[in-house]
């Protein structure tokens, strides 16, 4: 071998090592980047859980349904009371899913979108304003869409609320609040052969907390102001600075319509909570 070829395989080495030692700093690179993505991913994964531990999610559905074609003037307070309390109750920390002049899909769709969401943490709030019928020992709320001739069309279609209770309770909702503004005299009601005013006394499934307009079997007319006699009040209780426990505002709520109205309108707390929940996101 002379002394040209013998320098070139020296520069034939140096330049081999010199590609294998760069090719060994782009293999750290990628390897010292993959570990800060996955430390990073670990990072994020762990803040998520962290923020999420603790954190109980507060789920809404309110119905306002006001025009029926069956009644001789719509229902303007639903509509009103519907919009007035889902803005309280965003402001309180629910996500609302507010549904106006409803059908009966509208109503099993909302109900499902309700269904979907709810964990075993869940505070789950329903509020109906509109017309409700008593149909078979259980109270219905109606669409707008319902056609009305006989006691069978009310369960055919309308919306029965224990079974939106019964579906909170299998979804393991940690609490139940309803509120049952539908204590109206109905349009319905000449059609049938035997009919019962008002509501049938809503069944209270474990830790639920239940608010409807008057008492079972009564029924209460319209005020003439913006919101119904109920959701004014209740929205008074709830704006408070002393708002305390659901429990509180229900039974505040019951306690000033029935003085205001002498005992005409005594509306129906049930409750069967086993700890305290509170409409403030603050306060529990």
């Amino acid at each position: 071998m002379n002394v040209r070829q013998l320098d070139i395989s020296r520069r034939s080495i140096a330049l081999a090592a010199a590609l294998i030692g760069t090719v060994s700093l782009a293999i750290g690179a990628h390897a010292a980047l993959n570990m800060r993505a996955l430390d990073a991913a670990k990072a994020v994964t762990t803040d998520q859980v962290a923020g999420s531990v603790g954190q109980t999610s507060r789920l809404a559905l309110v119905i306002g349904n006001g025009h029926y074609p069956d009644a001789n003037a719509p229902l303007t307070q639903s509509i009103n009371d519907a919009r007035a309390l889902s803005s309280t109750l965003r402001k309180n920390g629910f996500d609302v899913d507010m549904v106006e002049d409803a059908s009966k899909d509208d109503m099993v769709r909302a109900v499902n979108r309700l269904k979907s969401r709810i964990k075993r943490d869940t505070v789950v709030m329903l509020f109906f304003g509109g017309y409700g019928v008593q149909a078979g020992r259980e109270s219905y709320m109606l669409p707008v869409d319902a056609v009305i001739w006989k006691e069978s069309d009310v369960r055919r279609q309308g919306v029965s609320i224990e079974s939106v209770l019964d579906m909170m309770k299998q979804q393991g909702a940690k609490a139940k609040l309803v509120v049952v503004d539908a204590s109206r005299r109905n349009p319905y009601e000449r059609r049938f052969r035997s009919y019962s005013h008002g509501l049938a006394p809503i069944g209270t499934p474990d830790n639920a907390l239940i608010l409807s307009s008057a008492s079972p079997g009564k029924v209460v007319d319209d005020g003439k102001g913006e919101h119904s006699t109920l959701v004014s009040e209740l929205l008074n209780n709830l704006n408070s600075q002393s708002q305390g426990s659901a429990e509180s505002v229900f039974n505040k709520t019951r306690v000033a319509i029935s003085r205001a109205s002498e005992g005409d309108q005594v509306p129906t707390v049930s409750s069967s909570l086993l700890e305290d929940v509170s409409f403030n996101e603050a306060g529990g």
